[in-house]
């Protein structure tokens, strides 16, 4: 693997998760395989989340729909944090999981703002003010 796609993984990694606590994916892969752990980093972190094809913001807001969609709720929390880090707002986020009701229906909509509310709550951004 090339040096750049090190410095990559490395820089990504901290953008996204820089102060997330909890167990990492990495950490996880690590524990049952220190090699397999880096390529799978490599690859995800150091050349699917790095390209710059559509900015962080975008790329996690992706993320947040598809994990909603997929009631995939502590994968979501951690991508949620993610997208705070880079830079997503707490409503943009409540309406990418608002929209994911019209393709994955309302139950997984309530689990994915169930997931943002306790993101919120452990960043003290809860409760949201409303606008209306």
């Amino acid at each position: 693997m090339s040096d750049d796609v090190i410095k990559k993984t490395s820089a990504t990694a901290a953008l996204y998760f820089n102060g997330v606590s909890g167990e990492k994916p990495y950490d996880l892969w690590k524990s049952f395989d220190r090699g397999l752990a880096k390529d799978l980093s490599l690859f995800i972190t150091g050349q699917m989340y790095a390209r710059e094809v559509i900015p962080h913001p975008v790329r996690q807001m992706v993320a947040v729909a598809t994990l909603t969609v997929l009631e995939k709720s502590e994968e979501l929390e951690l991508h949620l944090k993610a997208a705070l880090n880079v830079g997503c707002k707490p409503r943009e986020l409540a309406e990418v999981i608002f929209q994911t009701a019209v393709y994955g229906g309302v139950p997984a909509m309530n689990q994915g703002l169930k997931a943002l509310r306790t993101v919120l709550e452990e960043q003290g951004m809860w409760p949201l003010c409303n606008e209306d």
